[in-house]
């Protein structure tokens, strides 16, 4: 029938559609988007076969992800020459994704209405954040924790850091694998949290220790996880500042002097942490 969009000839009209949206997300003078994309998509997951294009029509979409994450959102990351340069850029282009991702999951809404749950296939959503994951998270997680280790680690030697920084990009070690369940936490877990929770022992390990440094640890680091960190590292900070006391008591066990006082400390860290409950 005249009516029906073949494949190539449709997606030519959604990919013009889709680069404007890339155009105006990376600040390059572009005419609005109008809602030729909207339609065309819907017309070419409703013809009758073999002119429904839906399968194809969901694989070219996270297809638009791969090419535009891979060619201008990572290299745009690892160019920057310092960290919070770089940081900066990953904040960026992190909103910029999710707004991408909310404009194409309008535009293609036909797929997670009909097509998605009927083939019981990720969501578009799902998918665009998946790329994000794969492509630009996986490849900069490392550097990007490390970063952000350094960051709190000069505010803990008294420098002025970009506090508000820091917290947005643990929101995206937060939000990386939190699309449904606001409780899963597995990328800020084990792509983050892991290895602060080691360099903070570290750090007061390397910078002295006494009998009261548990306590000024957890009071110190208490601070820290209300202005950045994610609420649940706060009990997990507790037992390393527990377990750093316990230490402590240990080396000192050859002097009733040490001993008493790294028991004393222990009373003080559960007098904080009741004053805190």
């Amino acid at each position: 029938m005249g009516t029906n969009i073949e494949l190539e000839e449709g997606w030519e009209i959604i990919q013009k559609q889709i680069t404007k949206l890339i155009n105006i997300i990376e600040g390059v003078p572009e005419s609005s988007m109008d809602a030729s994309i909207h339609a065309t998509v819907y017309t070419m997951c409703t013809q009758r076969d073999p002119y429904d294009y839906s399968a194809e029509v969901y694989h070219r979409y996270k297809g638009v992800y791969d090419d535009y994450l891979s060619s201008k959102v990572l290299p745009a990351i690892q160019e920057k020459n310092d960290d919070v340069s770089m940081l900066l850029e990953l904040v960026k282009r992190w909103a910029n994704h999710k707004v991408m991702v909310s404009k194409l999951c309008r535009f293609f809404n036909y797929l997670d209405r009909f097509y998605i749950p009927r083939r019981k296939l990720p969501s578009l959503k799902d998918i665009g954040f998946g790329c994000f994951r794969e492509i630009v998270h996986e490849n900069m997680k490392v550097k990007v924790r490390d970063a952000v280790i350094v960051l709190i680690n000069q505010e803990r030697q008294g420098k002025e850091i970009d506090r508000a920084l820091v917290k947005d990009v643990l929101e995206i070690f937060v939000e990386i694998g939190n699309l449904n369940d606001k409780e899963k936490l597995a990328y800020y877990v084990n792509d983050f949290e892991t290895a602060f929770l080691t360099d903070m022992v570290d750090y007061y390990t390397r910078n002295g220790s006494s009998a009261i440094t548990a306590v000024e640890c957890f009071r110190r680091e208490k601070e820290t996880v209300s202005h950045y960190l994610h609420s649940s590292t706060e009990e997990k900070l507790l037992k390393q500042a527990q377990d750093q006391v316990l230490a402590e008591s240990s080396q000192k066990a050859e002097s009733s002097q040490g001993q008493g006082l790294a028991e004393s400390s222990q009373k003080v860290l559960e007098k904080e942490v009741q004053c805190d409950a």
